[in-house]
C-alpha cells in the first residue's frame, strides 16, 4: 500500500494514476474525501498531514509515503515519525530545484509550499527517502498566459529571455511513482537520491510563447513588459501580493542566466527521454483556445 499526501492537487493526481496504472494500491488522503473526485480503486481517506494525529490509523499496511509539500504545514517531523512508528520503510519528498535559493526567491513559499523542509525532514527520517527536485512546472504557462491567448495575439510579460528547463508533470509523476514503489519491485536504485528534474530544453518565455503559437496556427507575439506593471496586473486580477512580488523577484534575479539547465535525470530514471514542451503543449493546446 502506498500512501498519497496532497492526493488532490495537479501532482498529487497524477501521481495516484501513474500508481494504479503500475497496478499499486493507493490510499489517499484527503481533508474533504467526499470532494476528492479520485480514480475508482483509490482508497480515500479523512486525514490532515499538518495535524498528525488525525493521520495515525492510516499507515497501518503502507509502505511508502508520497509527502507533498504543501500538506504538512509545520508538522513534517511528527508526520514522518509516525510513519516509521507505524512500519512504513519509505518517503518519497516532493520538493523544488529552487530550495537552496533564499525564501524572498521562492514564490511558491508564499502558496504553502514546503520543499525545502520536506526534503530535510524525509533525509531525518530514518526511512528510505528520495527527494524529487522538480524544475517550473509547464502548466504554469496556463496561469501566466492562457487568458492573454485567449483573448488576442499579443502574450504581454517579463523578461522575453528568461529562461528555463519546464518540466511536463506527467514525467514527475512517473518518476515519482517509480521511487515509490516497493522493494520487491524497485530495490533501492533511487533511495538516497536528490534527484534534480528538469524537462529536456531550456526555452525563453519568448520561445515558448511561439511553440504555443506553432500548436495553435496562428502568430502570437511577445511583448516584454516591467515586472512592476506585470505585479500590479497579476495582484488586480486576485493573485497574493506576496507571492507575485516574490515571483517577480525571481525573474529579475535570474533574468539573462540559464535558470537550471537540463540535467538529463529523469531521462536515466525513466529510460526514455524527457517530453518537450512542444509534447505539453500539444496534448492542452485546447485550454488556449477561445471557444
Amino acid at each position: 500500500m502506498i500512501l498519497i499526501t496532497g492526493a488532490t492537487g495537479a501532482v498529487g493526481r497524477l501521481v495516484v494514476q501513474q500508481l494504479l496504472a503500475e497496478g499499486a494500491r493507493v490510499r489517499a488522503v484527503s481533508r474533504s474525501p467526499r470532494d476528492a473526485a479520485l480514480p475508482y480503486g483509490v482508497e480515500v481517506v479523512q486525514g490532515d498531514p499538518a495535524r498528525p494525529g488525525t493521520m495515525a490509523g492510516h499507515f497501518a499496511g503502507v509502505e511508502a509515503v508520497f509527502l507533498h509539500p504543501r500538506t504538512f504545514g509545520d508538522s513534517a517531523d511528527g508526520l514522518l515519525a509516525l510513519a516509521a512508528e507505524r512500519s512504513v520503510r519509505r518517503v518519497v519528498a516532493l520538493s523544488a530545484m529552487n530550495i537552496d535559493d533564499p525564501f524572498d526567491l521562492q514564490p511558491s513559499r508564499w502558496r504553502g509550499d514546503r520543499n525545502k523542509e520536506a526534503e530535510e525532514t524525509a533525509v531525518a527520517s530514518g526511512l528510505a527517502w528520495t527527494s524529487l527536485r522538480a524544475s517550473a512546472f509547464a502548466a504554469n504557462a496556463l496561469q501566466a498566459w492562457g487568458a492573454q491567448i485567449r483573448a488576442g495575439d499579443v502574450v504581454r510579460y517579463v523578461h522575453a529571455g528568461f529562461r528555463e528547463s519546464v518540466l511536463d508533470e506527467r514525467d514527475l509523476a512517473e518518476v515519482a511513482a517509480r521511487a515509490l514503489l516497493t522493494d520487491e519491485l524497485l530495490p533501492d536504485a533511487l533511495a538516497g537520491r536528490r534527484l534534480e528534474l528538469t524537462g529536456p530544453e531550456s526555452l525563453s518565455h519568448e520561445e515558448m510563447v511561439a511553440v504555443i503559437a506553432a500548436a495553435l496556427g496562428r502568430p502570437l507575439r511577445f511583448e516584454e513588459v516591467p515586472s512592476r506593471a506585470v505585479a500590479a496586473h497579476l495582484i488586480g486580477v486576485g493573485l497574493p501580493e506576496p507571492f507575485v512580488r516574490t515571483l517577480m523577484a525571481r525573474y529579475d534575479h535570474y533574468a539573462g542566466r540559464d535558470q537550471h539547465p537540463p540535467t538529463g535525470e529523469l531521462d536515466k530514471v525513466l529510460g526514455r527521454p524527457a517530453r518537450t514542451y512542444a509534447d505539453w503543449v500539444a496534448d492542452h493546446v485546447a485550454a488556449f483556445r477561445n471557444g
